[in-house]
């Protein structure tokens, strides 16, 4: 389909809404009682610093909530208030923030069921309201939804949005899109939707393999073994890794993206040779400036002598995640929780090592005075980060 021509249809269409209802100020009580927290805003203006005791927390200096989740939740609320007794669904979590979705369950909003990655969307009746969440939908949902009679909102970060037109650029000029993603993550699943053709490549490893198959060639059957869930129907590396052009999910590492990007540029240049590079190669800037920022924050709280890192977010969350790889990196110990309530009773925490299933240890933390760094990933509400901190200063320690 034409992507392009459907979504500006889409957007002059009176049943469709990406800019909210102008209810601020109806919504802001509820998002600040919910959400803000008086102890953060104390925290930083403490030069994120606080002591109590001998146990002493460090916040890092960009952290939680993003101006396009705020966006999106904000919009959530309004939606909720524009349209009180119609039916109002979520094509997928708002945002990966358990805390926040259940917020909106409590007001009335569903959630489109899914099994195993398949979403009912038998549920949805024509006039039903569906929100499209921050990190987007694909074509293929809106399109559905639309053919439907639904009332769409679409809360789409418009970092988003911009990888998305730079996927359709790299469709007119015939380049396959090179995703730097996981390739069932929802986000790269609607920006895979507007390509015409691609392949989505989870780190610098897989981007490595791909390039030696570029200059080398190879086994195409070990290939696809290898990304067949990870590209478009009937690829070929043999046919479209000729001319690629560079994109990526928004929350991945942004020094990894850049790594990636340059790699494709050199192995491009030394197949094809300078004169020709532009007509193999492109790379716009996609990196989502509020990713970098606490990204770059975390880097520069993992300078900091610290004892451990608490980790706060959705586990589901991609950003979040990588926020947790930095400290593994920096050999400090790291706990990736979603909720204070994954701390206690006692000295024991709930939490989810880097690529394995929730376990639990105790005790956890060791005797003696502590230095703790705090950081947290764009879906998670300062509140959450104030009970977590709170939280910690409560534990009976040895």
């Amino acid at each position: 389909m034409d992507t392009k021509a459907f979504k500006r249809a889409l957007h002059q269409s009176e049943r469709y809404n990406r800019k909210g209802f102008s209810k601020t100020t109806d919504v802001s009580g509820a998002l600040e009682s919910a959400y803000q927290s008086d102890l953060i805003q104390a925290l930083r203006q403490n030069d994120y610093r606080l002591q109590r005791g001998d146990m002493t927390i460090r916040l890092a200096e960009a952290f939680g909530f993003c101006w396009g989740v705020e966006r999106a939740v904000a919009i959530a609320y309004e939606t909720r208030q524009h349209f009180p007794q119609e039916r109002i669904w979520i094509t997928n979590e708002i945002i990966h923030n358990p805390s926040v979705n259940q917020h909106l369950r409590q007001m009335g909003v569903e959630f489109i069921p899914c099994e195993q990655g398949d979403k009912d969307f038998a549920v949805v009746g024509s006039g039903d309201v569906v929100i499209l969440p921050a990190f987007g939908a694909s074509v293929q949902e809106m399109q559905l939804l639309d053919e439907k009679g639904c009332h769409i909102v679409d809360t789409t970060c418009p970092w988003v949005s911009k990888v998305w037109n730079t996927v359709e650029k790299h469709k007119r000029g015939a380049h396959t899109s090179i995703i730097h993603g996981k390739y069932n993550h929802e986000e790269t699943i609607a920006t895979s939707s507007f390509a015409e053709t691609y392949l989505v490549v989870l780190n610098l490893e897989q981007a490595q393999y791909v390039c030696d198959y570029i200059l080398n060639g190879g086994d195409r059957d070990e290939f696809m073994a290898r990304f067949g869930k990870a590209c478009s129907a009937g690829f070929d590396p043999d046919r479209d890794l000729e001319r690629v052009g560079i994109a990526n999910q928004t929350t991945m590492l942004k020094s990894e993206t850049e790594a990636i990007g340059k790699l494709f540029e050199r192995t491009l240049l030394k197949k094809y040779g300078p004169q020709k590079l532009n007509d193999h190669f492109l790379a716009f800037n996609t990196i989502c400036d509020a990713t970098q920022e606490r990204q770059d924050a975390m880097f520069q709280l993992v300078e900091e002598p610290l004892d451990l890192i608490v980790v706060i977010g959705g586990f589901n969350s991609s950003n979040t995640t990588h926020l947790q790889e930095i400290a593994i990196d920096r050999n400090i110990p790291s706990y990736h929780i979603d909720a204070a309530e994954r701390i206690g009773p006692g000295n024991r925490i709930e939490h989810k090592p880097l690529g394995a299933d929730l376990t639990v240890l105790e005790p956890w933390l060791p005797a003696g005075p502590l230095t703790i760094g705090i950081t947290s990933g764009a879906s998670t509400p300062d509140r959450v980060v104030e009970d977590v901190i709170e939280r910690l200063f409560d534990l009976p320690r040895p």
